[in-house]
């Protein structure tokens, strides 16, 4: 059987942790921040977990991990 390719624009967004699940940067950060208000910029500073349904969806694009 031939190698499955890892789509390239998803190793270089998401990473594993430790128990399987994906860690992504949060949406919103890169401009137009001052329309946002402080607690919508200091809650999305970081990185999330992604919810099941996402990495489910995710995970196809990753054949063999990170």
């Amino acid at each position: 059987m031939p190698k499955l390719k890892t789509k390239s624009g998803v190793k270089k967004r998401f990473k594993l942790t430790s128990s399987g699940k994906l860690k992504a940067g949060v949406a919103g950060k890169r401009h137009r921040l001052i329309s946002h208000n402080a607690k919508y910029i200091r809650q999305n500073r970081g990185t999330k977990v992604m919810s099941e349904a996402d990495a489910q969806i995710i995970k196809k694009f990753l054949p063999y991990g990170l």
